[in-house]
């Protein structure tokens, strides 16, 4: 990705983020501090070569009092208000190589949320009742948002770290799993995304960029995100990456963008239409 930590094949853990608004930046890794090096339109990166998959890191900006979680984290074990863990996405062995995908035709679509479709409120819970699903006739899945977000449940509308699957449900790897099952048994899988706001609470992208969010637009869930002002062509790129993210690393099939008429963008090419 272009942002976020991404382990190397010689070792360590390469660090990028896009900090155009700060003067001064520190990366935290596993205790030790390091100076990113500035690129050119307020991108700052680091090769760590001790770093490792699981290692906890963060960014300090102009002299805070504590270590930021990176804007583009993989996943946030203790919540989006501390730090980041280094995930390795290809740890785990997929089974669903002979899964060929679906379409939207002749679907029949079950919309379910994670924290509530068993009393475990996990995706390894949930992964041991697909087969129930498979016998009463469902073929795709809608799993509502996954995000990031504070506290200890929610809808997941108000998701702030929106790379992070949600440590309330697991570890990344239990959600690949649970993905992994329903292919097995032919069921797809869709991910309900949120692209039309950022949640109010543990949303730190404003830290780093001044064009995150934007008050050119009126929104119903606060400042709308910045898809055709000044600064936007990273913030686009964000949400890109985004939604590639999902499908690359975790074979989701599909996505299904909440609240489409809150993205608001007045450029040539909608980000919805580039999103397709």
């Amino acid at each position: 990705m272009p942002i976020g930590a991404e382990l190397q094949p010689g070792g360590g853990v390469h660090f990028r983020v896009w900090a155009p608004r700060v003067r001064e930046i520190v990366l935290h890794v596993d205790s030790e501090q390091h100076a990113p090096q500035p690129e050119a339109d307020g991108y700052y990166a680091l090769h760590v070569p001790a770093a490792r998959a699981g290692s906890r890191y963060g960014y300090r900006v102009d002299g805070g009092a504590r270590p930021l979680p990176d804007p583009a984290s993989r996943f946030q074990p203790e919540g989006p208000h501390e730090l980041s863990a280094v995930v390795d996405p290809a740890g785990y062995h997929w089974g669903d190589a002979e899964w060929r995908g679906c379409s939207l035709e002749s679907q029949v679509a079950y919309e379910f949320h994670v924290g509530t479709f068993t009393p475990e409120g996990s995706w390894k819970a949930a992964a041991a009742k697909l087969p129930l699903l498979k016998e009463i006739g469902i073929s795709l899945l809608e799993m509502m948002p996954v995000a990031e977000f504070p506290g200890r449940f929610g809808w997941g509308y108000d998701g702030v770290s929106l790379f992070a699957p949600t440590r309330l449900y697991g570890e990344p790897d239990h959600l690949r799993a649970f993905i992994d099952r329903a292919h097995q048994l032919g069921l797809g899988v869709v991910l309900d995304v949120v692209y039309n706001h950022f949640g109010p609470d543990g949303n730190y992208l404003p830290c780093f960029s001044d064009t995150y969010l934007t008050k050119k637009y009126p929104n119903e869930w606060g400042d709308a995100i910045n898809f055709d002002g000044e600064g936007s062509a990273p913030v686009r790129e964000f949400v890109r990456e985004n939604a590639a993210y999902w499908i690359r690393e975790f074979h989701f099939d599909g996505l299904r963008l909440d609240a489409t008429q809150q993205i608001l963008d007045g450029s040539r090419e909608h980000i919805v239409a580039e999103l397709t």
